[in-house]
């Protein structure tokens, strides 16, 4: 089954998936592999995989409480995968055929309050190429709502300083151009004073480098951006993809349209955004109950 992974994730490469989501299989499908393992002697053999099996999988995943949308990730990594085996003739018939999937459970995306995100955006050290280099990162996510992934790829011809806007190539390699804020253009400014610093080879465009002056990979940069994170971030569940959902809902509580803020993250389908309007419901709610008078010493005889 090993050999069969490694064969699909050089065939999502060839197709021009992105390096997240062949990240994303391998690991669902490296999990499934070892859940697998005690029911085999040796090697995991595709084509004696029964449905049970998968079955079995699943409700693991769910007992270790797995959410309802990662269920539904898994499932889908499965099937493409089975898809694969078929298509190669390893198998008759994809065995996720015979499965439901989960239906998703609509989580409320996690966000940093304004003071939050202010505290966030202050604590890289202005002293040290490293820290202007993540200020303007962590300035431009919050700016724009960007990806992590779409942060690796923008080159400096993206950024137009003056017009302050950026181009930017997302999922499905669908093009968007974003407004920047004043501060995080001042931010990029900064960083590409010293980006020389960082040793870029000859030609190299991209905007953001590591230290060997090389592009990052997303994986690269979550990590580096999560250290920031956990120091004002107690609780789990935050990551530099809040940032993205800080954008949206600060935008939101300010009166933005939102389709203009769907236009803004790249969603293809406007109710993927509209999770986002609990802001408001939640604002009004708590406006309808301080100021309505039928709100108000009701429960007095």
């Amino acid at each position: 089954m090993r050999e069969l992974i490694s064969k699909f994730c050089t065939n999502l490469k060839i197709e021009g998936k992105s390096e997240n989501t062949i990240y994303g299989y391998n690991i669902d499908l490296e999990q499934f592999h070892s859940f697998l393992q005690p029911f085999f002697e040796g090697e995991v053999r595709v084509e004696q995989i029964l449905v049970i099996q998968i079955r079995d999988f699943l409700r693991w995943l769910h007992d270790k409480q797995d959410c309802n949308r990662s269920l539904a990730r898994k499932m889908a990594s499965l099937k493409a995968f089975f898809q694969y085996c078929k298509l190669q003739d390893v198998i008759p018939v994809n065995p996720m055929d015979r499965l439901k999937r989960p239906k998703f459970e609509k989580k409320l995306p996690k966000f940093f309050s304004q003071e939050e995100i202010e505290l966030l955006l202050s604590i890289p050290d202005l002293t040290c190429k490293y820290g202007i280099r993540n200020k303007a990162i962590f300035e431009l996510i919050y700016s724009s709502g960007l990806r992590i992934a779409e942060i690796c790829s923008i080159r400096i011809q993206d950024v137009e300083i003056k017009r302050q806007l950026v181009r930017v190539v997302g999922k499905g390699n669908k093009e968007r151009i974003v407004p920047v804020g004043n501060m995080a253009i001042q931010s990029i400014q900064n960083y590409l004073e010293i980006r020389h610093e960082f040793g870029p080879v000859s030609g190299e465009m991209t905007m953001f480098l590591t230290r060997t002056g090389k592009p990052f990979y997303s994986r690269q940069m979550n990590i580096i951006l999560q250290r920031y994170i956990s120091l004002i971030a107690q609780q789990k569940g935050y990551s530099p993809h809040t940032i993205r959902h800080t954008f949206a809902t600060h935008l939101l509580q300010g009166g933005a349209d939102l389709r203009a803020i769907q236009q803004m993250l790249g969603h293809t389908n406007l109710s993927t955004t509209e999770i986002y309007t609990h802001v408001t419901l939640d604002d009004i709610t708590s406006a309808y109950r301080k100021a309505h008078p039928r709100t108000k010493n009701e429960n007095k005889d």
